[in-house]
């Protein structure tokens, strides 16, 4: 259950910080924007960690497969994609194509078992799934 209300938290987050990197960007550049948000984002990790969590950053050498530390160059991205998107389709039409794109790399992800993910069989019911949320965002958007 926490799973799903942490899902649905982020989701609305998402969507939220979408509209909110998008005006800033209106009123600044790209890059400016991406960089406060990344910015900022680094102060809050840096807090939480201090109050919670304290670990050794140097854990992070520790690390067997280091191309999964690309996570913030990612992040970096994830930000300018997201403002593009919303700023080109608005925020509904962004956030359709975004989790439709999500499920799709996703379950791709788990069909092929890369980035150390337990591979899983094909289903025809997951994809008939993915299909009809395909299908949802045409419908949506007619």
């Amino acid at each position: 259950m926490v799973g799903v209300i942490a899902a649905l938290v982020s989701g609305a987050l998402m969507s939220i910080q979408g509209v909110f990197n998008t005006d800033v960007t209106k009123q600044t550049s790209l890059w400016v924007s991406a960089s406060f948000v990344q910015f900022t984002a680094l102060l809050v990790c840096l807090a939480a960690w201090l109050i919670c969590d304290r670990t050794s950053f140097r854990s992070l050498f520790e690390i067997s497969d280091k191309y999964v530390l690309l996570g913030g160059v990612i992040g970096a991205f994830i930000t300018a994609t997201v403002i593009w998107s919303m700023n080109g389709l608005g925020p509904a039409k962004a956030a359709m194509l975004i989790v439709i794109s999500q499920l799709t790399v996703a379950w791709f992800i788990e069909l092929a078992g890369i980035f150390g993910m337990e591979k899983q069989p094909f289903s025809m019911r997951k994809l008939l799934g993915l299909l009809i949320a395909a299908a949802g965002v045409i419908t949506f958007e007619l």
